[in-house]
């Protein structure tokens, strides 16, 4: 099957810097996967002995298959074309009381990361999430341009925050990406985004899948993985998929 994008849902992601809510997995196929997932995050030792969240797709076959899942590669290839690299992923668990991820680009934290800054990222939804389990929210339109980041308040999870000064989010507008779990969407690398603090009493766990081209040179922590296509410039190294 193919999850191809149409010419109208190209240009509504470079119009809006967006595109979903998709279904890759059934909340009961979902329901499967769920405990491979937690116990490889919170249980396994990952390949970075700091971070059990971060890239886990490098060392784990069910990670690797969700981040590399047709459903989200025959659509980044509407994007960014044939040659597609996937250089990393993050997942992001949000247990009930945690604080807000104030709104931020990704782009702001990933300057020396990857060069040029061209990416689109894929944010699955591992638990359902809502409004009230701190979803993310998206402003449609704001990537199409870089904002000032300031340091982030007490009050909130990251280090950085969008300056609230220039960031122009208009309530009227914002999109609450309210999904199953086994549901994704696709964003830029420009997009300002959002979660409340989870006031809830359920998990909200993500897993965001960062994807590039071979003209961009990644940084050399880890090996990336070629998933479709070929890589014609060679700034990059390639390793093999986990077994």
């Amino acid at each position: 099957m193919s999850y191809r994008l149409t010419p109208e849902d190209v240009r509504f992601f470079h119009d809006e810097g967006y595109l979903g809510p998709y279904t890759m997995h059934s909340p009961e196929e979902m329901d499967r996967i769920r405990p491979v997932v937690e116990h490889e995050i919170f249980e396994a030792e990952g390949p970075f002995h700091v971070n059990r969240k971060k890239s886990r797709h490098l060392d784990s076959r069910t990670i690797y298959d969700l981040c590399t899942h047709p459903t989200i590669m025959d659509r980044v290839e509407g994007i960014l074309g044939p040659d597609i690299v996937l250089w990393q992923s993050n997942f992001f668990n949000k247990p009930p009381g945690a604080k807000e991820i104030p709104w931020h680009q990704d782009m702001n934290f990933w300057s020396t990361e990857i060069e040029p800054g061209i990416n689109v990222s894929a944010w699955l939804a591992i638990d359902d999430t809502d409004v009230t389990n701190s979803c993310v929210q998206l402003m449609p339109g704001s990537h199409r341009r870089m904002i000032p980041h300031i340091k982030a308040t007490p009050e909130q999870a990251f280090r950085q925050q969008g300056d609230p000064d220039h960031i122009g989010v208009d309530p009227d507008r914002v999109v609450k990406m309210k999904m199953k779990a086994g549901q994704f969407f696709l964003f830029t690398e420009r997009m300002l985004h959002y979660s409340a603090a989870n006031t809830s009493d359920c998990r909200r766990l993500g897993l965001a899948i960062r994807i590039t081209i071979p003209i961009v040179r990644c940084y050399k922590r880890y090996h990336l993985h070629l998933v479709r296509g070929e890589d014609r410039m060679g700034f990059n190294v390639y390793g093999d998929a986990p077994e």
